[in-house]
């Protein structure tokens, strides 16, 4: 039986539609700095993206052999909010084909959400800098709900909102958190696999549907619904 075609699709933000690797870097540099620990590079910082703030930053101090328990998790991810604040959007950019997916999708009538456990108002801040947010009819951000991916209620949240069914919905993300998030929803869960997932491939976390780029997204929505 052929599954039915999706009318709503939900995307991921950081690692999915917009590289934001760099300025999360920066914010966290600028935490651990004045917690007294080292810098880390960008590279190794962009292995450890994937699952929200608070587990960056508990994830940062378990590979910085110079951390003591006198540097507490709350206290750093207070400081890197503080600085992300400051340099959200500075250098983010969109990913190839984000804009032309989105346009596609909107077209063929597909009604569109961005579903992130970055907090709302900097998701708000990227969004606007890369010049995508109004493809966007729901935004559930981090701090949105009292809960957040892989939670099932966040799905929930845009599904009332759209008055959607779960048969009808598809979640794209780069993440082992975004599949999970789908499957607890029982919607489809669908993956990309370019972003930040801790440094693991995402086909381990065994998506619905793997697609190489996000214009294949476009594609493959659209072609079903001809």
């Amino acid at each position: 039986m052929t599954a039915p075609r999706p009318t709503i699709v939900s995307f991921d933000l950081d690692g999915t539609l917009v590289d934001t690797a760099g300025e999360i870097a920066e914010a966290a540099n600028l935490a651990l700095r004045e917690v007294g620990l080292a810098p880390r590079p960008l590279p190794a910082i962009e292995k450890l993206i994937g699952a929200g703030s608070r587990e960056l930053m508990l994830r940062l101090l378990r590979s910085a052999p110079e951390a003591n328990a006198a540097v507490d998790v709350e206290t750093l991810r207070a400081r890197f909010s503080f600085h992300y604040a400051a340099v959200a959007g500075s250098s983010c950019r969109a990913y190839d084909g984000c804009v032309v997916t989105l346009e596609r999708l909107r077209a063929a009538g597909i009604r569109l959400a961005c579903l992130t456990n970055k907090d709302e108002r900097h998701s708000r801040i990227i969004l606007e800098a890369v010049r995508i947010d109004a493809f966007f009819e729901v935004l559930v951000g981090g701090d949105t709900l009292p809960v957040r991916k892989p939670d099932r209620r966040v799905v929930e949240r845009v599904l009332q909102a759209l008055r959607g069914t779960a048969s009808t919905m598809a979640h794209v993300g780069d993440s082992a958190t975004d599949v999970q998030t789908a499957r607890n929803a029982g919607i489809a869960a669908w993956a990309v696999p370019y972003g930040y997932n801790g440094g693991e491939p995402i086909e381990s976390a065994r998506p619905d549907r793997l697609f190489v780029t996000l214009p294949d997204v476009a594609d493959f929505v659209v072609d079903t619904r001809n």
